[in-house]
């Protein structure tokens, strides 16, 4: 029995699959973020538990994903463009897949969270949590369009989300300093917005693979140790 000739239709279909595997997997790492928020401003153990339990698809969606790449690496022997579709796909899920393990992280810690926060803390982490939440669809509708224009436009917020960050922890150092019985869960509250800003990170680090995958060159501040600058997109 021989095996069935690779069309070119075929092989579209699977880098097609492909994308479309690494969107919805970012749709459930965005929904992630969002709940994870939701259930610590709203003391919600029930969201928590959803967050934590759904990190499994994520975990699946990155597995598939990986062997998906190895297929097409393997058998297609794919070039040029379609090489960066291959590998950049990989690095992203990679980065989806932390994204994930964050928000599962976020939700551990609500659980550990058992009063309810005053409303100057919940809104301040509102506020930095919505902002990573639509920095992180933006870059998947920028990987969806093919749209070096959006990822860079979120690559460039990056210093925004930053400074919302620091106010956040501020507020958090003060709920913590307010008295001995805010301690603990003051505690957890740092590492809640230390997690919302690896995060920011991982969207910043997709935002540098978008733009490289449709441009073929590195973001300013994105280059390799050794490596010249870039000029308008020309080493």
């Amino acid at each position: 029995m021989t095996e069935k000739p690779h069309t070119v239709k075929s092989y579209e279909e699977q880098l097609q699959q492909l994308t479309n595997n690494l969107v919805v997997m970012g749709g459930n790492c965005e929904t992630a973020l969002g709940n994870s928020i939701k259930a610590l401003c709203n003391n919600d153990n029930t969201i928590a538990d959803a967050v934590i339990n759904n990190d499994t698809v994520i975990d699946n969606f990155e597995s598939q994903i990986e062997q998906e790449v190895v297929d097409l690496i393997a058998l297609r022997q794919p070039m040029a463009i379609d090489l960066r579709e291959t590998v950049t796909a990989l690095k992203i899920s990679s980065d989806l897949e932390r994204v994930g393990d964050l928000a599962k992280n976020i939700s551990k810690r609500t659980k550990l969270i058992n009063n309810n926060l005053p409303d100057n803390l919940t809104q301040s982490i509102e506020r930095v949590g919505a902002m990573v939440q639509k920095q992180l669809k933006l870059v998947l509708d920028s990987y969806t369009n093919r749209s070096p224009e959006m990822a860079l436009d979120v690559w460039e917020k990056d210093e925004e989300v930053d400074n919302l960050t620091n106010l956040c922890m501020e507020e958090v150092i003060k709920y913590l300093k307010s008295g001995n019985e805010n301690i603990e869960y003051g505690s957890h509250l740092l590492f809640v917005t230390k997690n919302i800003e690896r995060i920011g990170d991982h969207v910043t680090n997709i935002a540098e693979q978008i733009y490289f995958l449709v441009k073929g060159s590195y973001l300013e501040g994105d280059r390799p140790k050794g490596s010249q600058p870039i000029v308008n997109g020309e080493k």
